[in-house]
């Protein structure tokens, strides 16, 4: 009988592989990072070959916690992060990964606004044209790196990647994610022919676009070989990460928000109907469930942020954390409760890798304003808490200001683990937050597309009412706020 589902959240500094049984509840999980590579200023680079490693070693070691059967896997789907554009030869292997955070592709984004407009631009595809997406990649490779370009069979995204790596026969991207693509006519679900021209795109170039929760194929024998699943179990199209972190919070209905900190922040607001940011400002895309959008705002540098003061400035820790086998995290946040609400007068502004929504500032960097001798390493940690937090803040702010009704808000990723940084959303956002029993909803999101592809579910709707579990609620500390 077939009695679980595996969901994979493929991540800009790690992977994880959970399964789950069918009511929703972890019964294994594997996780493994890799970094990001900084050539230069403004550039960030990933190697897809340790990406796909980490999801091999991953999914071994799900099925190894989990102690079950792989032949009791009902369905496997991932979701992946965005914005990644991935160049793939005419033998299927990487040439080059440009990550999301990457802002070299200025002149590219001048570019698209002397051929299309920023306003047409914005109209078309709900992105506001900035060095996020993949298009400006494709623009910034085909020009100055013809060596690579002319080994290019594919430009895709990691969703196409993870999949073929799994075992589809082609590279199958999820209409959800496609718009970062930012070649994607979001009102209409289908690629703009005006961009397309404008810019000589070859569609032949382009993944197959299908919705989230789509069966396309199955577990090859090489990835059973090296994943421990069993050749044939069914693979599903996921979705972005985003995308699927808000189904796995169960932003499904009016009136929900959720707020993901991970290594980037995002808000994300369910929509019912077409619709676009007045101010140009905001991420509009295709809601995961078929026919329905969503309203973002993408902070670039969110827990990345703090993941970078644990490496750089709180390197003792580090070290007494590995040598006692405690998690580091854990240990700080015990250090960073004693540490008053606004860090005695510090403010950590979060731009390591620029400013996203609202303000699309590609010049903006980061910044402690404020120091003085009174300042511990503690106070730092606690700074980047509260200023990530209030740059979410600014986001929540501008999709109030487009009368986008918010009455729950749901906080996610892994930041949901410390009871401090939670009670630190609340208190900024001065709105009551929620968690959810399992954290890790970008996982959780795309077990749902693999339930839904497999049938035992009409749609994401359903899935998510079965399957997503309220926790926790934290109240504001009028105070604080």
């Amino acid at each position: 009988m077939k009695k679980y589902l595996v969901g994979i959240d493929v991540g800009t500094t790690g992977t994880k592989t959970i399964i789950f049984n069918l009511k929703g509840e972890i019964v294994g999980s594997g996780y493994k990072e890799y970094p990001c590579y900084y050539p230069k200023p403004n550039w960030v680079e990933q190697d897809v070959n340790e990406i796909i490693e980490a999801l091999f070693e991953t999914n071994r070691q799900a099925l190894k916690s989990s102690g079950i059967n792989p032949s009791e896997i009902a369905s496997i789907a991932a979701s992946t992060q965005r914005g990644c554009c991935v160049f793939v030869d005419y033998e299927d292997k990487p040439l080059k990964m440009i990550s999301w955070q990457d802002n070299r592709t200025t002149e590219e984004v001048a570019l698209i606004d002397r051929e299309i407009g920023n306003d047409q631009y914005y109209a078309i595809t709900g992105m506001p044209n900035a060095c996020t997406w993949i298009l400006q990649k494709i623009l910034y490779v085909r020009e100055k790196e013809p060596v690579i370009w002319e080994k290019t069979k594919k430009h895709t995204q990691l969703q196409d990647v993870i999949l073929k790596a799994l075992g589809a026969d082609d590279y199958y991207s999820d209409e959800a994610g496609i718009a970062i693509s930012g070649l994607w006519d979001t009102d209409n679900y289908s690629w703009s022919d005006k961009i397309i021209n404008a810019f000589d795109i070859d569609k032949e170039k382009l993944a197959k676009v299908l919705p989230s929760g789509t069966r396309i194929g199955e577990i090859s024998k090489e990835a059973a070989e090296k994943s421990g699943f069993l050749e044939n179990t069914p693979i599903c199209v996921g979705m972005g990460d985003q995308n699927s972190a808000a189904v796995g919070a169960g932003v499904v209905y009016p009136g929900m928000l959720s707020v993901s900190i991970g290594t980037g922040g995002m808000a994300v607001a369910f929509l019912e109907n077409k619709y676009r940011d007045p101010k140009g400002k905001t991420i509009i895309c295709n809601h995961a469930l078929h026919g329905y959008w969503q309203f973002e705002g993408l902070q670039n540098g969110a827990a990345g942020v703090y993941r970078w003061f644990r490496d750089e400035i709180a390197a003792f820790e580090k070290e007494q954390a590995k040598q006692s086998g405690t998690d580091v995290f854990v240990n700080l946040d015990a250090l960073i409760k004693k540490i008053p609400a606004a860090s005695n007068g510090l403010l950590c502004m979060p731009y390591w890798a620029a400013a996203a929504s609202p303000r699309w500032n590609t010049e903006a960097r980061g910044l402690f304003l404020g120091l003085t001798f009174s300042h511990s390493r503690m106070h730092l940690a606690r700074s980047c808490m509260e200023g990530i937090a209030l740059e979410q803040k600014d986001i929540i702010n501008s999709i109030k200001e487009n009368n986008i009704k918010v009455d729950r808000v749901r906080i996610i990723g892994g930041a949901t683990k410390s009871e401090t940084w939670n009670q630190i959303q609340a208190d900024v956002y001065n709105i009551p937050t929620e968690t959810l029993k399992v954290k890790d909803a970008g996982s959780l999101g795309s077990a749902m597309c693999g339930a839904v592809g497999i049938g035992l579910y009409k749609d994401l709707r359903e899935a998510a009412s079965d399957l997503v579990k309220f926790d926790r609620r934290y109240e504001p500390i009028s105070t604080n706020a």
